[in-house]
């Protein structure tokens, strides 16, 4: 009796480490154990990363739940199966005598619009008493020119996830608060439905892999990840060694919190319709220990 041949898994990543289980199972030969191929495309840019998704050039992508929402509400059929866990750090640049949140007033924060960073930098300045047309927030998608801009001087502070959080604090800048401390959780996983028709066993097995990296992680020192944090997450190497990795768990649900969190935000803004339907994007079926609790 012949097997059916296993399909690849496309999925889009940004430089960021909320993607090290799914490398680490990769590099670790989990994934081909399971025989399952999985190709981890990177993008530097949110922009890049959901054009590509939604020319089907990747199955899923690891992103943001506001990205989800907006590709969801233009008519992308996708669906979130997982949360994944990151952080973002709240950077000023060296020099620039900001102490406090409260002292982002009047400032110049970069953000990339209508993205988690856009709608954590509302949160931290809200939290401040700071209105958002005190803040000028000119849109600087790219990654990694961002955190050129503030070594330049040209913006006083930004979001940023590691390892750009820590590169820039290892070159002085300061960190004045971050998603962890404010217990913002907003990173997910999605796949097209399409994918999730056609690819549910690999889907299911790319999850499998994903918390066997993660029981990888959490049985090795973080000195012995050390080529794959270099190589692919682009720690520079006298980091590599000592970056503070979020406390990684087995994949689970979403926050239905968090997701109507994020929704109420991007209704506020006219983004999307009053009428979207947050949970309806969640597909549960791939988290057997979870369930979604939806109280109308």
């Amino acid at each position: 009796m012949s097997h059916t041949p296993m399909k690849v898994i496309t999925l889009g990543v940004m430089p960021s480490v909320d993607y090290l289980p799914f490398i680490v199972a990769q590099k670790a030969g989990i994934y081909d154990t399971l025989g399952l191929t999985v190709n981890l495309i990177k993008y530097y840019s949110s922009t890049d990363r959901d054009h590509a998704f939604q020319s089907a050039q990747i199955d899923g992508t690891i992103t943001d739940f506001l990205s989800a929402f907006q590709l969801k509400s233009s008519g992308i059929p996708l669906k979130i199966i997982m949360s994944n866990e990151s952080y973002l750090c709240m950077i000023v640049r060296n020099g620039s005598n900001i102490t406090s949140v409260k002292e982002l007033k009047n400032k110049n924060i970069a953000v990339s619009r209508n993205t988690v960073v856009d709608y954590t930098t509302d949160f931290i300045i809200k939290t401040a008493g700071i209105l958002p047309q005190q803040v000028n927030r000119p849109e600087i998608d790219n990654i990694p020119l961002r955190l050129l801009m503030l070594e330049n001087g040209q913006i006083d502070a930004s979001l940023f996830p590691d390892p750009y959080a820590t590169i820039a604090m290892s070159n002085g800048h300061k960190s004045l608060t971050s998603t962890s401390e404010l217990n913002i959780s907003v990173t997910g996983t999605v796949f097209s439905v399409k994918a999730l028709k056609e690819k549910k066993k690999e889907i299911e097995l790319l999850i499998k892999g994903y918390n066997l990296g993660v029981d990888y992680i959490q049985n090795h020192p973080t000195d012995s990840l050390k080529e794959i944090l270099i190589e692919e997450i682009g720690i520079p190497e006298a980091l590599a060694g000592i970056i503070a990795l979020p406390q990684y768990t087995h994949a689970s649900l979403p926050s239905m919190d968090d997701l109507e969190k994020c929704a109420s935000w991007l209704i506020e803004k006219n983004i999307i319709h009053k009428s979207f339907q947050y949970a309806n994007v969640i597909d549960s079926s791939y988290i057997q220990s979870e369930q979604v609790n939806i109280e109308k």
